[in-house]
Parts: structure tokens; sequence; C-alpha cells
């Protein structure tokens, strides 16, 4: 069984983040090869990245810090859904990656984007960071519009074709987390 962290990467009000989430959590579920849990950004009170030293070099010692290391390390791999703000990732989920590195080396990630366009550019920058903690981010990735897959661009409808992209995004995030695990027992 691998484990599966779904990163809610937005604590913005009135975020479609969670509802998406959900969504993957609730496909993944289904699977007799995973298990899989919720992971929200806001439920954690991260600082602004204020660390002297890299946390390769250093782990932080604040406690809120501490707490996410605990709860991120727990996991074989992770689904990060994410919108688009700007052209990239929103802060928060910037920071929280920063925050630590040796809880999220050698494990991997799939990625679940939205926004106008599918959120493209938020998970293109996304793969950029993942890479530099050492995350395997997979090929297979679900773009949602928020044209097509969004009632009024608020209520989250995706097509079955949506669901189907989840499911092999996450047959890749299961191989890609197994066959990473002897890296990780090093």
């Amino acid at each position: 069984m691998i484990s599966i962290g779904v990163i809610i990467g937005s604590t913005r009000p009135g975020r479609k983040a969670e509802a998406v989430a959900r969504w993957v959590r609730d496909i993944a579920a289904q699977r007799g090869d995973v298990t899989v849990e919720l992971v929200d950004l806001a439920d954690h009170a991260l600082p602004r990245l204020n660390s002297p030293l890299p946390p390769s070099m250093a782990p932080s010692t604040d406690p809120e810090v501490r707490r996410w290391a605990a709860r991120i390390a727990a996991f074989d791999a992770y689904v990060f859904v994410t919108p688009e703000y700007n052209h990239s990732v929103p802060g928060v989920l910037k920071d929280a990656i920063d925050h630590l590195y040796p809880e999220w080396t050698n494990k991997a990630a799939g990625l679940v984007s939205y926004g106008v366009h599918g959120g493209a550019s938020a998970a293109e920058h996304l793969r950029l960071v993942l890479a530099q903690v050492e995350i395997a981010d997979v090929r297979s990735q679900v773009s949602l519009s928020l044209v097509t897959d969004f009632v009024g661009f608020q209520h989250f409808r995706p097509g079955p074709a949506q669901a189907t992209a989840v499911g092999g995004m996450l047959d890749q995030v299961v191989a890609w987390g197994g066959a990473l695990r002897g890296l990780r027992g090093r």
C-alpha cells in the first residue's frame, strides 16, 4: 500500500481547491492499493519562510513547522491540488513546500491544477519547485478549466474524462511511490 496525501494548496476564502481535493481523494479511496488523506494548508498556521538556513541544512525549530513536517513525513506520495494565481502557485503552497526538505525527498507526486487555462502555468512552476526538494513528479497531470469543469466559474462539475485522467495520474503516482521506497529507506 502507498500512502498518499492530497494537499489542498490554497487557503483563500472561497477557494475551489477543497472541492477538487475531495474529489481526487474520493477517486483514490476506491483503489485497493492506496491509503489517502486530505492535507489542508488551512489547518497549519505556517509562518512565512524565515529560516536563516535552508531546511536541507537545518530543520526549523518552529513548533508549527515541526507539526507540518511530521504530517508530511507520514506519506509515501502526494497529489498537489493547486489553483493558478498570476501564472503560478499560491504563495502559501510555495512556503509550505519550502519549509521542509528531508520530509519530501525521494517521494512521488501528481499534480491537479485549475484555472481559466487549466492551471497549466501553475503546474509547470510547481514542477520546478518540487524538483528542488527531490520529489519525483509524474508526467500525467489533471488540468481543470474554470470554463468547462466549473459551473459559472464557481461550482465544481468535472466531466467523466477528468475522473479517468485522475486514475491515470494515480497509477503513475502509485508506481513511482513504490519504486522510490528503496531510496527512502537508506
